[in-house]
């Protein structure tokens, strides 16, 4: 698997080693280097792009600014993110924006190529573990990123699911604590067996076999109520049916 790079710095210099570094790695392809970062912007939203190596200090739209755009979209094909920078204070910035890697100038390629690997294995690992539209649903597990590392969620240990704003809560048997994610609900629904979730409320899938119990509007998952949606009654009707 070869991975769609774009590299985005205002400085000309800096550009072009970055766009060498990208070049000479067997497993990167340069698709693209730009100058400055709504130019890049337009090309990640038209275009097949996985990578970004990404400058922070960039007039109009600085690098941070197009890394938390990118973050707000729940597209499956939102690119990761590797800043590249002189200034290590925006590091902790880096990671609120779910950067994967932070290269701090000047690098060399030794320091490239160990960041391009990391992002490598990432993609290899997304791409077992998430089938494509086609592709039937064999495993019994899911990945998510949580804390910065990818999470392994199996299929029988989920309750509920629940969404928050730009995040998930995916609430598990036997843990007290819910594996946070940022991610929407409707892309970690289509990662789940339909036999086996259902979509109840606009902020929450629940897995069937976990109801405890059903009421008028609600169904019981242990000491957590949740309320039917009007959009998903009919779904929740024939739940019911299921059990009758």
């Amino acid at each position: 698997m070869k991975l769609n790079c774009i590299t985005v710095d205002d400085e000309p210099l800096a550009l072009g080693l970055v766009s060498s570094f990208v070049e000479q790695t067997p497993f990167l392809r340069l698709h693209g280097k730009y100058i400055n970062a709504i130019d890049a912007l337009k090309v990640i939203n038209t275009e097949d792009v996985h990578l970004v190596f990404l400058d922070i200090q960039m007039p109009e739209l600085n690098g941070m600014e197009l890394a938390k755009v990118l973050n707000q979209s729940h597209s499956g094909t939102q690119p990761r993110i590797v800043f590249t920078t002189a200034y290590n204070h925006f590091a902790i910035e880096g990671y609120k924006v779910d950067a994967l890697g932070y290269l701090l100038k000047p690098f060399g390629y030794e320091e490239f190529l160990s960041t391009a690997i990391k992002a490598k294995n990432y993609f290899e690992l997304v791409r077992n573990s998430t089938p494509g539209p086609d592709v039937e649903v064999k495993d019994n597990f899911l990945f998510v990123k949580s804390d910065y590392k990818l999470v392994r969620i199996d299929f029988d240990s989920i309750l509920f699911v629940e969404s928050l704003k730009d995040y998930v809560k995916i609430h598990l048997s036997g843990q007290s604590k819910p594996v946070v994610s940022l991610s929407s609900l409707k892309a970690i629904e289509e990662k789940l067996p339909p036999h086996k979730f259902l979509r109840i409320h606009r902020s929450f899938v629940v897995a069937i076999s976990k109801v405890d119990s059903i009421s008028k509007n609600a169904v019981h998952i242990g000491n957590t109520d949740i309320s039917v949606g009007d959009l998903y009654k009919d779904a929740f009707r024939e739940l019911i049916s299921r059990w009758q």
